[in-house]
């Protein structure tokens, strides 16, 4: 039968828990087995943009990667959620010129940047927000690599495309289980679903490709190695994502979802953890992925990045602290 979700993170106003979020999480080994979980492990998720990583998988493993020779920052990006920060605008638009390609060639569609700078900057200037600037056009860049690579058509995100057909087969061999279904994510691409357990024994298949050497291994692997060396480009500069995987004790691969989904890629004990908060909370996913990774002796619970995840102050309109995130007494 389906287990209940378990009590992850409290929202604390003086003395009051004022609120609580509640979530599912696995951590898996090599093996695919379970080595510790909360709540339902065959619950059934999207994972979102944490699958940018199995997103990307084929762009590595096809040859398409070596092909237009991408090295590791471009790697990062096919694998980011980047804030549109002028760093990853110039770096996607490189990518593209490289390709002889432009900003309408991308399918995610626009969204305002997240770095707060250049966003009263462009609207200072009139400047409309364009589809370099979403959160996704580094994976799309990669998708339109691919693309290019295998001469398909311009619509890669049709889930018949055999850009979208290589990622389901990549998705379901790293899972270990046929995808049930998919949504169409906020970037107009086809999200496919799979179990807790299935998510976090994909990310323990990366964790462990390091010692193998198939195809899709050596991919795994190269995607791993390229966001543990450019976190910034992954998320940036004060994002959950680059912050934890600064603050790690060791070589950690991290990345959020949309709707309370975290995943992380733990190669020096070939671990792969996957964590849904069930009301698509971000403050508690930030806050329960932080409590793990401290239980496991990833993270230090003292190191200020951590701190900002995993027990941070809640102010008031007038500076006052007024309460804390923490996580819930029983978690992890």
């Amino acid at each position: 039968m389906p287990r209940p979700a378990v009590p992850m993170v409290d929202v604390i106003r003086g003395p009051f828990a004022e609120s609580a979020h509640s979530g599912h999480a696995v951590l898996c080994d090599d093996t695919g087995a379970i080595v510790q979980a909360w709540g339902d492990a065959d619950a059934v998720i999207l994972p979102r943009s944490s699958a940018k990583m199995i997103q990307a998988l084929p762009l590595v493993a096809s040859g398409a990667a070596d092909a237009h020779r991408l090295g590791p920052q471009r790697l990062a990006l096919s694998c980011a959620s980047h804030e549109g920060a002028p760093v990853h605008v110039a770096a996607v638009n490189a990518w593209l010129a490289d390709l002889g390609l432009g900003d309408d060639d991308l399918i995610c569609g626009p969204q305002p940047s997240r770095d707060k700078a250049l966003k009263l900057q462009m609207i200072r200037n009139y400047e409309s927000p364009c589809r370099v600037h979403n959160n996704c056009s580094g994976k799309h860049a990669g998708f339109l690599t691919l693309t290019r690579h295998l001469k398909a058509g311009a619509d890669y995100v049709d889930p018949a495309h055999p850009v979208q057909v290589a990622i389901k087969e990549a998705f379901e061999s790293v899972t270990g289980a046929p995808s049930p279904g998919f949504g169409i994510d906020g970037c107009s691409a086809p999200n496919l679903a799979t179990t807790m357990h299935g998510m976090a024994r994909a990310m323990a298949f990366y964790a462990s490709a390091h010692t193998r050497n198939d195809a899709l291994s050596r991919a795994a692997a190269a995607l791993t190695d390229a966001m543990i060396a450019h976190p910034l480009l992954v998320a940036g500069e004060g994002r959950a994502c680059t912050r934890l995987m600064r603050a790690a004790r060791e070589r950690v691969a991290i990345k959020t979802g949309a709707e309370g989904y975290f995943v992380a890629i733990l190669p020096d004990r070939r671990q792969g953890l996957a964590l849904k908060i069930t009301d698509g909370a971000t403050r508690a996913s930030d806050c329960a992925v932080a409590a793990i990774l401290v239980q496991l002796g990833v993270l230090d619970a003292a190191h200020p990045d951590v701190k900002r995840s995993l027990n941070p102050d809640v102010h008031n309109f007038a500076g006052l602290t007024t309460g804390e995130i923490r996580p819930a007494t029983t978690f992890p």
